[in-house]
């Protein structure tokens, strides 16, 4: 079941990104004939490629990514002599369909939202250039032999969850004639049995009322109790029903599957809340499908009963409730003009608001943490790690004496000498940056 489910609608997937190494800037020399004297003439590298996701509504699962899962910008073009900079690279467009929820997996933040057509989003940030030898160009050194290398792409882990984008979602237990009616109420063909789990994946359908409004229907494989903690195909489809503004909840009241109607709605309401309580706040319609079989009336009038006796708050608006056939097409446009009625009113539920942070610079005292960490390794060698020391590794040119020596002294006004030597490091022992080895000199 979940390998014929992965085939065919894919709304989960992690992926591997990496933007664009900015090019090296160089280290070059004019020379030409009548200039005794030529100066630094070394360009700059060009910025790296940036990985953008781009919303394209004519996709409407993730299913591109399933073989695909690693995506790699360009890298900046290298700085030329005669001070010529290196070309910037283009950023690496990666389409994805609308409803996409995108989330650093190390951190668990989520970067964004895509919901709009033509929607971008940079999900990982290409590296500038290196500077070439013009850069460093000083009164004291008028000709370095000094450049930087471009700096890294940023790489990144991400997970990728298609929500998808409906106004109505239809819920219920198996069964129950969700899939009967939306392909009554629309031109949607989805698949229909007498059996449970018909439904494989989520089925859009557009939705138009005798008044002339429209709308777009989900139609959501069936709940079961559990399903909020894994069981039978739950998990798989309850964060759809996040993005509805209102849901049509679908019982059968006939009784015929040997269950209680007023049971069966405790029971979903139960999962939508163990899945996020703010499902609750959605706007719900009962739906009281197969009027047309024996006992249905009967069992229709109890399930009033017990609904009245449930709301305790006297203003509260009484929960509307809609007895359909959705063989016989009986009772289907109050419902759907009900519906309507109810979308005109009801905003759209913001996703994640709480997760989502703002990029807001701050000015304020922060205790500075340490750059570099520095670990003892079992042949008594000494490695230093640490992002911005890496960074800084990575940026270095080390084809040029006067490259290397500018990085050792970074290195020293970062204490990395003081911390080596706090921690026992000698005359001669190796220090490691990456498979960078150099001696530690006192």
């Amino acid at each position: 079941m979940e390998d014929k489910y992965m085939s065919m609608f894919l709304d989960q997937v992690t992926i591997d990104v990496k933007a664009g190494k900015g090019g090296d800037g160089m280290v070059a020399f004019r020379r030409e004939k009548y200039v005794p004297d030529g100066g630094p003439a070394g360009g700059d590298g060009g910025r790296g490629g940036n990985v953008v996701f781009v919303v394209d509504e004519g996709l409407r699962t993730l299913m591109d990514f399933r073989f695909n899962r690693h995506f790699k910008a360009d890298p900046g073009e290298n700085g030329m002599s005669k001070g010529m900079h290196g070309r910037g690279s283009e950023d690496l467009l990666v389409k994805v369909p609308q409803g996409t929820t995108v989330r650093d997996v190390e951190t668990g933040k989520v970067i964004g939202d895509l919901i709009e057509q033509g929607q971008t989003l940079v999900v990982a940030q290409g590296g500038r250039g290196g500077r070439g030898n013009i850069r460093f160009a000083s009164p004291k050194n008028p000709a370095p032999e000094l450049a930087e290398n471009g700096e890294p792409g940023q790489e990144r882990k991400l997970e990728l969850e298609l929500k998808v984008l409906a106004d109505v979602g239809l819920v219920g237990f198996p069964s129950v004639g969700k899939s009967t009616l939306l392909s009554i109420i629309s031109s949607a063909k989805p698949k229909i049995g007498a059996y449970h789990f018909t439904t494989l994946v989520p089925n859009l359908g557009m939705v138009h009322t005798s008044d002339g409004r429209d709308f777009v229907v989900a139609d959501l494989p069936g709940l079961i109790e559990g399903a909020s903690q894994g069981v039978g195909l739950g998990t798989q489809f309850l964060r759809h029903i996040e993005r509805t503004r209102v849901i049509l909840h679908i019982i059968d009241m006939s009784g015929l599957e040997g269950r209680d109607p007023y049971d069966d709605y405790l029971a979903i309401n139960h999962e939508l809340e163990t899945h996020n309580l703010r499902l609750l706040e959605r706007p719900q319609l009962i739906v009281a499908n197969k009027m047309d079989m024996p006992n249905a009336e009967e069992n229709l009038a109890e399930f009033r009963k017990k609904i009245a006796a449930q709301q305790t708050d006297e203003f509260a608006d009484p929960i509307q409730i809609f007895p359909i056939s959705s063989i016989a097409k009986k009772g289907i446009q109050p419902l759907l003009n009900a519906t309507a009625d109810l979308l005109e009113v009801t905003p759209e539920f913001l996703l994640y608001e709480q997760d989502m942070e703002e990029d807001v610079v701050q000015y304020n005292y922060r205790s500075s943490e340490p750059e570099f960490t520095v670990d003892r390794e079992p042949d008594a060698s000494w490695t230093l790690h640490g992002e911005k020391i890496e960074k800084l590794f990575q940026m270095t040119n080390f084809d040029h004496d006067e490259t290397v020596m500018r990085f050792a002294r970074q290195l020293r006004s970062m204490g990395v000498d003081e911390t080596l030597r706090a921690r026992g490091a000698k005359d001669g022992d190796i220090v490691r940056i990456g498979n960078f080895e150099f001696e530690f000199v006192e």
